[in-house]
């Protein structure tokens, strides 16, 4: 690593550390968060992606990520992995939470649309950063528990709702931002068409139960679209009554 690049890392490392330890709720969890906080900014400076937009890291330091987990599972909740949530389904890892977040270059007041609520984390990392985040789950319960909870939270910008989400929101869209937390065979048609011009989209894409690539769509002013494929991921199946 040359000289300049060492000294962005530990910039960013610092704003890190600042944010997610002066800025988090005072739940007594907040040294922890902001240790999960160095170690996704330094994971995404190892993986050769750059920094994380302060931003992002601000935002992650401030989510209560214990809350979105079972109690019995508390106690690795800032740890940087996928842990269960019941129902065959995970709450993602820090790292790709931020990577994903990051590259919705979502700013305050924009549109979000979440394919697969789970738990709520990702919902109110992106509430965060002053969106309007609408999100939608397939499984009832986790859809149930994920909207009382974020309720309780006081996450008043995040609108939730059971069904599938193959096929959008389109009367709450266009969207600025459409994240997709669980993988798809192929780009969802319905999707492309609520993104907003100039609108970016991030979806894992592969085969289910295997490694599938991180995808980032985005939406030219004339409506036509560029893709990049950006790493290799693992996540649950997107389901739902589509082909």
């Amino acid at each position: 690593m040359d000289k300049a690049r060492m000294l962005r890392c530990v910039r960013v490392l610092l704003l890190a550390a600042l944010a997610a330890g002066g800025t988090a709720r005072a739940d007594g969890t907040a040294r922890e968060r902001a240790a999960m906080v160095r170690e996704v900014a330094a994971m995404a400076q190892a993986v050769g992606d750059g920094a994380i937009e302060p931003r992002v890291l601000e935002a992650l330091g401030r989510v209560p990520r214990h809350e979105f987990v079972a109690p019995l599972l508390r106690p690795y909740a800032y740890a940087n992995r996928p842990l269960p949530i019941g129902h065959g389904q995970t709450i993602s890892q820090p790292y790709i939470v931020a990577a994903m977040t990051d590259l919705l270059k979502l700013g305050a007041g924009g549109a979000a649309l979440e394919i697969g609520t789970g738990s709520g984390y990702q919902a109110a990392v992106l509430a965060e950063l002053g969106a309007r985040v609408f999100t939608i789950e397939i499984v009832e319960p986790l859809a149930r528990e994920a909207a009382a909870r974020l309720a309780r939270l006081g996450y008043a910008n995040i609108e939730t709702r059971v069904g599938d989400g193959y096929h959008g929101w389109p009367e709450r869209g266009p969207f600025d931002a459409i994240v997709v937390t669980a993988a798809a065979s192929h780009v969802p048609p319905p999707l492309v068409r609520q993104l907003k011009p100039g609108g970016r989209m991030v979806i894992p894409v592969g085969p289910l139960f295997q490694t599938q690539q991180l995808m980032l769509v985005e939406k030219r002013a004339d409506g036509t679209l560029t893709t990049r494929q950006l790493m290799p991921v693992r996540f649950v199946p997107l389901t739902g009554g589509h082909d």
